[in-house]
């Protein structure tokens, strides 16, 4: 099992990353590798000009189909996600998070932005074929934020929605998981059915 997070913050510190790093820490200790893409590390002119034959757009949408699971973190900014994880996202085929279990991921000044997950970040994974998509994370600079020593604060409710979040992500995993098993051995031994 695998899961890739997509970092949409173009910031050096960005609480929106600091999340995902939080849920891969999560992951990897129930044994759940996990991969990264992140906004700031893809060049600018290939997110710009829309390059989705550089070799880093070849990167990503490699990474994107090996992975069963996607975690997509982005700030709000302006009321809705950021533009450079927009210009990220252009750059896969279109159902790429077909077949995938995906967790949508958003920090704001306040809760007054609260259904940029909904309105805003939602409608793009479902254009990229995401039909399994779990009840989103949002995040307020209360419950995450930098210490002065720029260590990573979390408080305690976000702590355990974040674990609730994970354990979730994992279960999907699991049942997809068991289901391909089960139509493996299906295939493999003749028996395979028509579904309805």
């Amino acid at each position: 099992m695998s899961v890739l997070t997509i970092a949409g913050s173009p910031a050096r510190q960005s609480r929106s990353t600091a999340l995902l790093e939080h849920l891969s820490e999560l992951l990897e200790a129930w044994g759940i590798a996990t991969r990264a893409v992140r906004l700031r590390d893809l060049p600018a002119d290939d997110l710009i000009e829309g390059r989705i034959q550089s070799p880093a757009a070849r990167i990503v949408r490699a990474k994107v189909d090996v992975a069963q699971a996607i975690i997509v973190a982005t700030p709000v900014y302006k009321a809705s996600l950021s533009g450079g994880l927009k210009a990220l996202l252009d750059l896969l085929p279109e159902n790429a998070f077909a077949g995938k279990t995906v967790l949508p991921v958003a920090t704001g000044g306040s809760n007054a932005h609260l259904l940029v997950l909904e309105y805003g970040l939602k409608p793009v994974l479902s254009a990229l074929g995401a039909r399994h998509i779990l009840s989103g994370i949002y995040a307020t600079d209360e419950d995450v934020g930098f210490g002065e020593d720029g260590a990573i604060r979390i408080a305690a409710p976000l702590q355990e929605r974040l674990q609730e979040s994970a354990e979730r992500l994992t279960e999907g995993l699991l049942r997809v998981d068991s289901l391909s098993s089960v139509r493996r051995l299906e295939i493999a031994s003749g028996t395979e059915r028509v579904r309805a």
